[in-house]
């Protein structure tokens, strides 16, 4: 996984170099695992949360940059702080205005067996707990890279929903505990390091299995996603809201296809720059960079 991450970072590094000169606009950076990055029910990538968010700065005349280059599916908290360090992610950084992160999820998620056809779950609490541990220290240092390398940008730091909806009813108390008990650090770290803190349990409350269809999957639909924009435009500006009627038309590109499009974009434009003064620097021509597929992760 992680040669694959370097390839694609490399790719990126040849066919995107960017000065960015927002002047006055919002330069958004999001950070974290696949939810950060569109990762939809059925394994391919389009438009998600940070996408809607950086369509309605948009409409608001509010956005001057935006890339998701460092939001990969499966990423855990060591991952992001890795990267955050890494030179790429620091000139992506050192402009940015706006960050928001997902990260946590993994974490705990991987350590939890998901049984489809019985509805069951199981893990070990042992593990669970050293996780969560481990989620509050990465954050910590996480908000500190991250601090140190945007020091213009407000920094949002996401919630995550229930993400086992269609299990027996009886194996959602254990799981739902260890899920509030994430929510719960993220909140306590967030705080204690001058980031916002952005729930969104409560807008998929008594809709979890709508917007997460896939009974082997945990990421949302796109109006999951719309839900989650929603949360965080609470605190950002609750004057704003992404609509359904706004919502881009589905475009879910598999991974080979995000393989063949950054190649394309790379072998096209090795030499090419771009400089971003004012305005929208497309979604396609952004967001089409590495992501590494998890059948359940996040």
């Amino acid at each position: 996984m992680k040669r694959l991450i370097g390839i694609f970072i490399a790719l990126f590094i040849i066919s995107n170099t960017y000065t960015v000169e927002a002047k006055g606009k919002e330069v958004y950076i999001p950070l974290g695992d696949s939810l950060a990055a569109g990762q939809t029910p059925n394994q391919a990538i389009d438009a998600g949360y940070t996408d809607l968010i950086s369509q309605e700065l948009n409409r608001a005349n509010l956005l001057g940059f935006y890339s998701k280059a460092l939001a990969f599916p499966g990423y855990t908290t060591a991952d992001v702080l890795r990267t955050v360090q890494t030179k790429e992610a620091q000139e992506l950084l050192a402009n940015a205005t706006l960050v928001t992160i997902s990260a946590g999820a993994n974490d705990l998620l991987r350590l939890v067996q998901v049984n489809p056809s019985s509805g069951m779950v199981s893990y070990k609490q042992v593990s669970a707990n050293f996780a969560l541990n481990n989620v509050r220290k990465n954050m910590e240092a996480v908000l500190e890279k991250v601090q140190a390398a945007a020091p213009k940008a407000n920094i949002y730091v996401m919630g995550y929903y229930f993400a086992y909806p269609h299990v027996h009813d009886s194996q959602k108390v254990g799981i739902g505990k260890e899920l509030d008990q994430l929510h719960a650090i993220l909140q306590t770290v967030a705080e204690k390091n001058g980031a916002t803190y952005i729930s969104v349990e409560e807008s998929f409350k008594g809709k979890e299995s709508t917007l997460i269809p896939n009974i082997a999957d945990v990421h949302p639909t796109m109006e999951g996603y719309r839900q989650m924009a929603n949360s965080f435009f609470t605190k950002y500006n609750s004057r704003m809201l992404v609509y359904e009627h706004e919502m881009p038309k589905p475009n879910p590109l598999t991974f080979e296809e995000l393989i063949e499009s950054q190649r394309t974009n790379a072998s096209g434009n090795s030499q090419a720059k771009a400089t971003v003064s004012t305005g929208y620097l497309s979604l396609t021509n952004v967001n089409l960079i590495s992501k590494v597929f998890q059948r359940i992760l996040l």
